[in-house]
């Protein structure tokens, strides 16, 4: 048993990491600014927490990982080096954790943590008892991630400061290669190049499982030319895997057939009725089913499983509804994501009025992706724009009352602060009204907020 002690505990990125490692039965303690919710439950798990950065946090230590966050500075860092303890990142990390099982890495600029949800829910659910590390939590299996005695290790693989770059994949699957975190990948051409360093950590006689709908994703296939093998999944002609006869369903998702199409063949994997909403989860479902089709797992297991998933935290996650109005929490933060968040909040409640509270997360994303965020709020009524959300970034090089000023002065509104979102809303929310707060930052207690305020409580 070793004792490992994280550096930004509370994040998405490492809190699922810690979790496994303390199921290993390692001994595991970490700090953060603030103690987050997924900080917390690691509190009761028995995990050690401290709130704020001190040297002699790391006392015990035999190894410390470090959130792409921390800076050299940092006391704990420091104090790593100086007593030459092992100081890694994730990336330099993850070999260590998924020795021995086999990996299955699903990246993407959009829909990474809801496909990993699903393929680990799925395997759950067929007995396997996979390992997992997810960015986010699993609504049907309650946490972030899970050491299993099974053959699979499956991993959310984040591109952000080359994580997946640590992976060495039996099976690789590329949801969407979009532009975006422009503070690491300053053009579009150097992210794409970071998905082409991705692909070729995948081992020989693996598979690559790329979305066909999305150009960027479909371009890195002319990149493997060894026994490697690779599939396409989608909606559009010409992919492997496909979704057809998409209907809108009675929970709010689609239902649609699963097809493969080998050798010029068709085959039918089976029908599915989905109860996560959008067709961004139709693609999601699709390539969980293509993974347990290219590991020849029972297909009706599969669907069984997907139309029982219930989705992940933050992720069009309806937190209740009170006086008649539904208040839903989404993780959105590109534009891509926005209008597929509010096309399924339309699809879903298409005669409701639909209240948007969007916190655009770091001034170079909002800068460089400005023109898309101005035209993605089309499915919106109404739409409240909070100051942006620094993150990891100190120059404010643009302000949100900027992108207002350039969208529909009809329904859109700059609330520089989140009080001042709350304020609107409970003056004007009115029964009948759906709330959908995006945000990857803080403004998710908008939406706390608000539905405790309905409720009476607050």
């Amino acid at each position: 048993m070793a004792h490992y002690h994280f550096i930004g505990i509370g994040g998405s990125g490492l809190a699922p990491i810690a979790r496994v490692l303390l199921e290993k039965g390692h001994e595991v303690s970490g700090s953060d600014r603030q103690l987050s919710d997924m900080a917390r439950d690691l509190q009761v798990l028995g995990v050690t927490v401290f709130v704020g950065h001190e040297a002699k946090n790391i006392t015990g230590a035999e190894m410390v990982i470090r959130s792409s966050a921390i800076k050299d500075d940092n006391p704990e860092v420091q104090a790593a080096l100086q007593a030459q303890i092992p100081l890694l990142k994730r990336s330099e990390f993850l070999k260590h954790l998924i020795a021995g099982q086999t990996c299955i890495a699903i990246a993407g600029t959009h829909g990474k943590t809801t496909t990993t949800a699903m393929v680990a829910w799925a395997l759950t659910s067929m007995g396997l008892d996979p390992s997992y590390v997810i960015g986010g939590v699993s609504k049907n299996l309650q946490v972030n991630g899970h050491y299993g005695r099974g053959k699979y290790f499956v991993i959310e693989a984040d591109e952000y400061d080359y994580m997946f770059y640590g992976l060495a994949p039996a099976l690789e699957v590329v949801t969407h290669v979009e532009h975006d975190h422009p503070d690491l990948f300053p053009t579009p051409e150097t992210y794409r190049r970071a998905f082409e360093g991705f692909v070729s950590r995948l081992l020989p006689n693996g598979n690559l499982l790329l979305c066909g709908d999305d150009p960027g994703a479909l371009s890195l296939r002319s990149l493997v030319k060894t026994a490697r093998r690779v599939s396409t999944y989608g909606i559009l002609n010409g992919c492997d895997f496909k979704a057809i006869n998409l209907l809108l369903n009675s929970r709010g998702g689609f239902d649609f057939d699963a097809v493969h199409i080998e050798q010029g063949r068709l085959a039918i994997i089976g029908s599915v009725s989905l109860g996560v909403p959008g067709k961004h989860n139709v693609l999601n479902a699709l390539a969980a089913l293509a993974i347990t089709h290219i590991l020849r797992l029972s297909p009706i297991e599969s669907i069984t499983a997907l139309q029982g998933f219930s989705g992940v935290g933050r992720r069009f996650d309806i937190l209740g509804e009170a006086n008649g109005i539904t208040v839903i929490d989404d993780y959105a933060h590109h534009p891509t994501e926005i209008r597929a968040t509010l096309s399924a909040a339309r699809n879903r409640f298409s005669n409701r009025r639909i209240w948007a509270v969007w916190q655009p997360h770091t001034f170079t994303r909002t800068l460089t992706l400005k023109k898309e965020f101005i035209s993605a709020f089309k499915d919106a009524d109404q739409v409240l724009v909070t100051e942006i959300y620094a993150a990891r970034e100190k120059n404010e090089t643009i302000s949100a009352k900027q992108l207002v000023a350039a969208m529909p002065s009809s329904k859109t509104r700059f609330a520089p602060t989140l009080e001042n979102a709350v304020s609107i809303l409970q003056n004007e929310l009115k029964s009948g009204d759906v709330l959908l707060v995006l945000s990857a930052g803080d403004a998710d207690q908008v939406s706390s907020t608000v539905l405790e305020i309905l409720r009476g409580r607050k």
